[in-house]
């Protein structure tokens, strides 16, 4: 098989897909700019805290949003994020290199040892799901219908066309074109791919024995791109491929996403509800205990997923510590309305009171909450 990012871009363009990369580049550099804006002609001089978070590219889009609407109310606050991978986001903040860290999968004892800034605390941050995309162009009708089983063979390179008789007798009637499928997965240490394998890990005894569950996998098929982004555009540009990404990312593209049987039988897509309605089955999660892929009932979207950030127990700095659990409060509170509008779905209640208990442990150099 050639190298699946050397294929042709397809020949339709794709200004829905490049609007939306630009759309969320503007954002970043407006949550993340010190600029002075006319909204807040002072923010400059008024500055007493400059944030610094890195990880998951799934938490990306709510955050430029919620960060920069954050932004306009406390000029005094910059925020700065990079979505780097929730792997490289842990490594960042375990290293002290920023203020908090986010990923899809809360960061084991492990990851964690040796962290500059003492024990760690592991926040709920939003809840989302991981869209099965692809680009076919004759399926434009109805969603590709896949089952846990059949997703995994194609991930383990062992269902390798679009018209296999596995995919026709789950879409009979579709244009399924005889054409090699390119497979696309992350190449860099990944939540949203912990999300991914967790759910075929548990649909596929054979996903499970290997690669496994993991941010990091060794992959049997495909090619690797960086990050949900760099993942959602290898996609568009790659005719016949099929990838993983959080769902946000298919938003004003010309992607697909598959209806994907959940555990009761039922085809179901990534919808708010449906992501709400796994969430529902397992109201109790810790960070210990976080997984709800593949929950009962019959809305269940079966590849669902929280995200969590990374925060010293104990902050080095009053006003710096102040103003970040301020921002996380606020986050995982009122400003869950921004995950909304982007397709994700706010945190339920018992949820957000998990996120505030938490914060309210995080302590300043004197050993004072933080909390207000």
């Amino acid at each position: 098989m050639p190298h699946l990012l050397s294929h042709p871009h397809p020949r339709r363009p794709l200004p829905k897909a490049a609007g939306l990369l630009a759309l969320l580049a503007a954002a970043l550099t407006a949550c993340t700019s010190t600029a002075t804006s006319a909204a807040h002609p002072a923010a400059v001089d008024t500055t007493v805290a400059q944030l610094t978070g890195a990880g998951s590219t799934f938490d990306a889009p709510f955050f430029n949003l919620a960060f920069h609407a954050y932004r306009q109310d406390h000029p005094g606050v910059t925020v700065r994020y990079a979505a780097v991978g929730s792997s490289a986001g842990i490594a960042r903040f375990a290293a002290g290199q920023v203020n908090f860290g986010a990923t899809d999968v809360p960061a084991s004892t492990a990851d964690l040892a040796g962290a500059s800034g003492g024990p760690a605390l592991q926040v709920p941050a939003v809840l989302g799901a991981v869209a099965v995309a692809y680009n076919v162009q004759t399926l434009t009708n109805t969603p590709l219908k896949l089952t846990g089983p059949v997703l995994a063979k194609i991930f383990l390179g062992q269902i390798t066309r679009w018209n296999d008789p596995a995919l026709t007798a789950l879409n009979p009637g579709a244009s399924l074109p005889d054409t090699y499928i390119n497979v696309i997965h992350r190449a860099d240490g990944s939540g949203t791919t912990y999300i991914f394998s967790n759910y075929l890990s548990d649909v596929s005894p054979a996903w499970a024995a290997s690669p496994g569950t993991g941010r990091s996998l060794h992959w049997p098929a495909g090619a690797g791109a960086q990050g949900n982004a760099g993942v959602a555009k290898a996609i568009s540009r790659t005719p016949y491929s099929i990838g993983y990404v959080e769902r946000s990312y298919t938003t004003g593209t010309d992607l697909g996403y598959a209806a994907i049987a959940n555990r009761d039988g039922h085809y179901v897509t990534p919808t708010p509800a449906a992501i709400a309605a796994a969430a529902s089955a397992k109201p109790a999660i810790t960070a210990a205990d976080f997984s709800i892929v593949n929950q009962p009932g019959p809305a269940a979207y079966p590849i669902s997923g929280y995200s969590w950030i990374l925060i010293s127990a104990r902050q080095p700095s009053q006003p710096a510590g102040q103003a970040l659990v301020a921002l996380l409060g606020w986050l995982t509170g009122p400003g869950q309305s921004y995950a909304a509008t982007l397709g994700y779905v706010p945190l339920p209640t018992a949820i957000q009171q998990l996120a505030t208990a938490t914060l309210a442990r995080v302590t300043g150099p004197g050993g004072q909450s933080l909390a207000r």
